[in-house]
Order: C-alpha cells, then structure tokens, then sequence
C-alpha cells in the first residue's frame, strides 16, 4: 500500500496539523485578542491558495486548474464550512464550552448514522456504537462541575439566550454533519485528488469569509484600528500580530491538505472521531 492511501499515516497527518492550526489560531485570536475570526479564516484561504498555485508553477505539485463547472458543483462544500464555523462561534457566545462540546460529540453519532443511511458505509456495531457513547460520556464527566451547577449558558446570558444557544447549536450539528458526510461523497463524485480538493475548497471559501467579515466584524476592523494601526503608547504590535496570522495562514495549508487526505482514505465518521480525539494531544500542546 502506498504511503498516501495509508489510514495510519493520514491520521497521523491530520492530527499533526490540527495541533499546529489550534495553537497558532489560539495564539492570534486569544493571545492578540483579535475577534474577527472571519478575516483570519479569509487570510488563511488566500495563502493556501496561493502556496498551491506558486508550488504548481514550480511544478511542485499538480492540481486541476479552476473552472467553472467543478465550482459549481464544488461550491456548496465551501459554503457548508463557513456555516458550520459561523454557527458554532454564535452557540459559543451562549453556551459553556463543556456543553458545547457535548453536542459536538453528539454530532459523530449523527454522521455515522448519516453514513450508513445515505452512502452505503459500514454499519455502527455495537462495538462501535459503545465507543460513541464513551465519548459522550467523557465530554459529560469532563464538564459535569459546570452542568451540575446549571452553568449550561455563560455568564450574563439571560433565560432568552437559551433558546438562541440552542437554536444556533443545532444548526452547527446540522451543518457540520453534513460537511462531513458531503466532502467524501462530493471527493469521489468531483474526482478529485488531495491538491484539487485544497485548491477549490480554499479559493471558493475566499468570497464567503471576506462578505461575512464585512457583514458580521464591522465592531472588529473599528477596534483593531485602535489598538494595533493609530500611533500611540499603548497600541499593540501590528507586525507582531501580521506575523502570527502568517504562520496560522502557513499552517492552514497544512490542514487543509491533512483533511481532504484523511477523509477520502477513511470515512466521514474516522475523521470526526479523530477531530474529537485530537482534544487531548491539542491541549497538551497548548500547554
């Protein structure tokens, strides 16, 4: 078997790169407290992008040139990623992030089931199904000091934030379960090759992410002006904050690569269940 089809190393991969995108983007978004996560996204799609077509110019690699017809087809892909991340940082404004994580577990259960049901995959045996609710029930035990104390919503969220919290929560494991379960499927069904897959995914991502950041961070540009552009004692470095953007931007490639390998040698399931997994290794990390 070549290396490139192998699960092992795919996973391996993936979780490498996952550790290395959560730190970075750790490091941007709480160490710089920069709140326009959609222009970090943006910023990361475009150097993907363009590491992509600068490695095909060198004939580092090979990868399907655009056009429109495979973006098309490609595009509701696209758009699924940004929604899912979309949703899920509108449930994190409400919901304790032991909860939160509760029902982002809950949401593997849903694309295995996804799976068997509507692209013919393996079927959930019971040994499988037993791990899932181990999973769960970690998440549960984990957080239980916080949902024993019926600390479920953050601090200041009022009782009409809970049907929000949830509104938004269910949305993001609509929207994740099915990224998860159409990438697979849209991989086989487009044909392409891992670089294809980075190259669509990241340029199509491009528009949505800089529409939604003009839309939903207006607050965030206003503020960022202040603290890190507008001369003054107290601003912040911009060329700190430019180069921690530049590497997470680095790493997204990384990711970006590591996931569209490890979903199509795997499953949609396999890929969920290592992103839930990953926590551990990731924590330690940040540590």
């Amino acid at each position: 078997m070549a290396k490139t089809e192998s699960p092992a190393i795919a996973i391996l991969a993936y979780c490498a790169a996952s550790i290395l995108m959560t730190v970075f983007n750790k490091v941007v978004l709480s160490t710089y407290n920069f709140n326009m996560p959609f222009l970090v996204l943006a910023s990361q799609s475009i150097c993907t992008t363009a590491m992509v077509v600068a490695f095909g110019k060198f004939n580092l690699i090979t990868y399907r040139k655009y056009n429109t017809y495979d973006a098309k087809r490609w595009f509701p892909i696209s758009l699924a990623l940004v929604l899912m991340i979309y949703t899920g940082a509108n449930a994190l404004k409400f919901m304790a992030i032991p909860v939160f994580t509760v029902f982002k577990n809950l949401t593997i259960i849903l694309i295995a089931y996804g799976e068997v049901l509507f692209f013919k995959g393996s079927p959930v045996t019971p040994l499988i199904l037993a791990s899932f609710v181990l999973l769960v029930l970690s998440s549960v035990v984990s957080g239980w000091a916080d949902i024993s104390a019926g600390a479920v919503m953050k601090k200041g969220a009022d009782e009409a934030s809970i049907g929000v919290a949830y509104f938004w929560m269910f949305l993001n494991c609509i929207t994740t379960a099915f990224f998860s379960l159409s990438l697979r499927a849209k991989i086989k069904d487009v044909g392409f090759k891992d670089f294809d897959t980075v190259f669509f995914n990241n340029l199509l991502s491009i528009p949505v992410l800089l529409v939604s950041s003009l839309l939903f961070e207006t607050r965030g540009f206003a503020e960022s002006y202040v603290r890190f552009v507008n001369p003054g004692e107290e601003s912040d470095s911009l060329w700190l904050l430019v180069m921690a953007i530049a590497v997470s931007s680095v790493s997204a490639f990384a990711i970006s690569y590591a996931s569209s390998w490890c979903v199509r040698v795997t499953s949609s399931t396999t890929f969920s269940m290592v992103g839930a997994l990953n926590k551990l290794p990731i924590s330690v990390s940040g540590m």
